[in-house]
């Protein structure tokens, strides 16, 4: 490993700076104009913030504490302050992955993968969209490097920082704990890769620490956050499967989240081994990737699941590429550095098939400010089954005085609104905003409700019903 007494090569950091700070800029511009609505996630997430707490029913609790506390100083909760961390978060998760790899290779390769991260497809996305995998990134990147700065130098301080961001890592996305076992594949397998017992113990405590309190409400909370995972999970509860078609969609969709030279380079800097540093990302990248591919044969995956992979995967695919290769991938995945934010800010052009390309992120606000003014209207509750609709009438309802419940579920909640705002019992009529109208549920008045942007393919009602029908449902 290079610099085994831990010093990083550092004339590069002030070119990345300037590099990763305008395209950081120029996504901040571009947010400025965006058009697309906030997305049913991000609402909610959002949502979570308003209500302080160590879990929430999907996901850990740190997202919705961020955007608490950026939407709180900016005094606004306007979709502009929601997102405005992602691309921050995203440009100093480049330049940690810089140092990393100025610790571990040279001054060259630092600067391109700083370059690189910063212009990845996923990070393009993640720039404009918040989301937990941005929240866990500087915080997974930052693990990395001090797992690696731990191994150099054997301080104490860094074992119990790696373990510190691990641990917060964890508190934005569970897949944050990839990181352990890339680390004890590290350290069984490569000398320049082992802490140190005592630093290890230290990791493993500061970890423990950083966790306890949504392992605590979890604990008290009937294990909510994991049973939601394993819903996810599909062949937990119904038993596995092999789904090759799953995998093979999977697989080919990580070309398009990484880029297809950078992935491209990653799957060579497995096979290809060489030096321990390539050796040591190699072990500490593949953990996400290898256990997504094995939840996509057994069931389904989403394309961002093994989003783990690409950070120390970015080191790795730079240290393999030549200088060329460097160029060639850099302008590849300019195109949806571009492009993305391009067609945010010209929504809801492009028109396809007399549908906007962006149709899921437009046409949601129009419908919540017209199922809450017939609320407000008529003095009565909306109520809503679907986690959709239900998330932005949260969202829109932020300054104003409708009462927003969710219809009760049968058995155990099926999102955070069912689980936190079920409807209370003795409720007279309610406004029932919905695609379908339950069975038994006669009602007194029905609304058409706009049908533009995402709803265009649902007829929505805003139906006027007694409660009791839905107590019954």
């Amino acid at each position: 490993m290079r610099n085994v007494v831990g010093t990083p090569e550092r004339g590069w950091l002030p070119q990345a700076f300037a590099v990763v700070a305008l395209v950081t800029a120029l996504r901040l511009i571009a947010l400025v104009f965006n058009k697309a609505e906030l997305f049913v996630d991000e609402t909610q997430y959002w949502f979570w913030g308003q209500n302080f707490d160590f879990g929430y029913y999907s996901k850990p609790p740190l997202i919705g504490w961020l955007i608490r506390a950026v939407t709180d100083l900016a005094g606004s909760s306007n979709p502009f302050w929601v997102r405005m961390p992602g691309s921050v978060l995203h440009g100093i998760t480049a330049l940690v992955l810089g140092l990393t790899a100025a610790r571990l290779f040279d001054a060259r390769t630092a600067f391109w993968t700083a370059l690189t991260y910063v212009t990845l497809p996923f990070v393009a996305l993640g720039s404009l969209l918040i989301s937990t995998d941005t929240v866990m990134a500087p915080f997974f990147a930052g693990a990395i490097l001090f797992f690696v700065k731990t191994c150099q130098t054997r301080g104490a301080g860094s074992a119990v920082l790696a373990g510190l961001c691990t641990g917060a890592g964890f508190m934005a996305k569970y897949a944050a704990i990839y990181l352990i076992p890339g680390a004890l594949l590290a350290a069984l397998f490569l000398r320049d890769f082992r802490p140190g017992w005592r630093n290890a113990v230290l990791m493993l405590v500061a970890f423990g620490l950083m966790i306890a309190p949504n392992v605590i409400w979890n604990l008290t909370h009937d294990l909510t956050t994991v049973e939601h995972t394993m819903d996810n999970a599909g062949w937990v509860r119904t038993g596995a499967h092999l789904n090759w078609s799953s995998l093979g969609t999977f697989f080919a969709s990580q070309f398009g989240v990484f880029g297809p030279v950078a992935m491209v380079a990653l799957l060579w800097g497995y096979l290809r081994g060489g030096t321990s540093a390539r050796a040591g990302l190699a072990f500490l990248s593949v953990p996400a990737l290898a256990v997504v591919l094995v939840q996509a044969l057994l069931d389904r995956a989403y394309a961002n699941w093994a989003v783990g992979t690409y950070f120390a995967g970015t080191i790795l695919a730079v240290s393999v590429l030549g200088p060329r290769m460097r160029r060639i991938s850099l302008a590849i995945n300019l195109i949806p550095c571009i492009l993305l934010p391009l067609l945010t800010v010209l929504a809801p052009w492009p028109v396809i098939d007399g549908k906007p390309l962006l149709q899921r992120y437009l046409g949601r606000a129009e419908l919540s400010h017209a199922a809450l003014a017939i609320g407000h209207e008529t003095g009565l509750p909306v109520v809503s089954e679907n986690r959709d609709i239900l998330a932005d009438l949260f969202y829109q309802n932020r300054n104003g005085d409708v009462p927003v419940y969710a219809v009760p579920p049968k058995g155990r909640p099926g999102s955070y609104y069912e689980q936190m705002f079920p409807m209370p019992a003795g409720l007279g009529q309610v406004v029932l905003v919905d695609r379908d109208l339950p069975e038994g549920c006669s009602p007194s008045e029905t609304r058409d409700l706009p049908r533009g942007g995402y709803w265009t393919r649902y007829d929505v009602k805003a139906w006027t019903v007694n409660a009791e029908c839905l107590y019954a449902h």
